[in-house]
């Protein structure tokens, strides 16, 4: 069953609650007011119903029927189709997720269409249920509540990735998995491009509604509403902006610390070979002096000479202590 709730509202109270969509246009006939319509992905045929007795353009139809809309809002004649893009902190994940809601406003009607659990429309209609005079200001009261809704729902997950950054600057300066560490910068500024994607529209739908109060003969009550949703859109819509920035410049420092721990690194291994070769020398110097006298040929100079083995042994050493002389003062040993 798609069809969610479903209310006949006039003067700001519910005055019917039809079962099925074609009892709801047989009650907004004959009590008058507007109907609000929930669905939770409809059919084809569902869709087809609303759109013949409410006169939805074609083309809106279609984008509510396949979902995966980016945040939008379009007018057809009297008729007003808004995409929103809801989105939900996971915190066992530390993932943002999204969601996706269709609103279609016309003068007797609301519809809202969503294809994802979240948000839950409910609160929003039982909030308006309890403030019969900002329903009765009609089907575009709703429309204002949902807006208010998504942008409410958007606090959280700023909460959410706030937290996650911190860890992530700590993590920085701390000892860390270097590439589990640059996969969380990044997945995380993937997160927060798909937020800004989903919130950064909604200054341009609100703009458009603005645009409209005079043709449209808004209400004073749901323009201070809106600019309400506005004020709190544009914050959103701010902090989105400075985590891209945070999360640009810790993939930035990321790299010049793993540059810098690896330059270390480096420079350890080169002070260890300075050392290995340092003393390689000096272990040569008196083993090629050994190794020649250690031949036995029968012809060679002071082979058989009474001072042959001490100058032997003084030349070893004398080569071996200026090798050592020489390392020290280079700073290789």
């Amino acid at each position: 069953m798609t069809l969610i709730d479903n209310g006949i509202y006039l003067d700001g109270s519910r005055v019917a609650t039809p079962h099925s969509l074609d009892e709801t246009y047989e009650q907004l006939q004959a009590h008058g007011g507007f109907a609000w319509i929930g669905l939770y992905r409809p059919t084809a045929e569902e869709l087809a119903s609303v759109s013949a007795e409410f006169g939805l353009h074609p083309l809106a139809v279609e984008d509510a029927l396949q979902g995966h809309q980016r945040a939008k809002i379009e007018r057809y004649g009297s008729t007003l189709f808004v995409v929103l893009r809801p989105a939900h902190y996971d915190d066992a994940k530390e993932e943002v997720e999204f969601g996706e809601v269709h609103v279609f406003v016309g003068p007797d009607f609301v519809l809202t269409i969503r294809q994802a659990e979240a948000p839950n429309l409910a609160g929003v209609r039982a909030r308006l249920e309890s403030s019969p005079e900002l329903l009765a200001l009609g089907p575009e009261s709703a429309l204002y509540a949902i807006l208010d809704r998504v942008v409410d729902g958007y606090e959280p997950v700023v909460a959410g990735i706030e937290n996650d950054i911190d860890e992530i600057e700590d993590q920085l300066f701390g000892v860390s998995d270097d590439d589990a560490l640059a996969r969380r910068i990044y997945e995380l500024y993937g997160e927060v491009l798909s937020f800004g994607r989903a919130v950064r529209p909604l200054l341009a739908i609100i703009g458009r509604l603005e645009g409209g109060y005079d043709k449209y003969q808004v209400d004073l009550e749901l323009q201070r509403h809106l600019r309400d949703v506005l004020d709190h859109a544009v914050k959103i819509d701010q902090a989105v902006e400075g985590f891209r920035t945070l999360l640009d410049k810790a993939l930035t420092l990321h790299s010049a610390l793993v540059a810098r721990r690896q330059t270390e690194v480096n420079l350890a291994q080169n002070e260890q070979v300075k050392k290995i070769s340092s003393w390689a020398a000096i272990i040569f110097a008196p083993g090629l002096i050994s190794g020649i006298y250690g031949m036995n040929f029968g012809n060679m100079p002071e082979l058989h000479w009474q001072y042959g083995y001490p100058l032997a042994i003084a030349a070893m050493a004398v080569f071996a202590g200026g090798l050592y002389l020489i390392f020290k003062k280079r700073k290789w040993l």
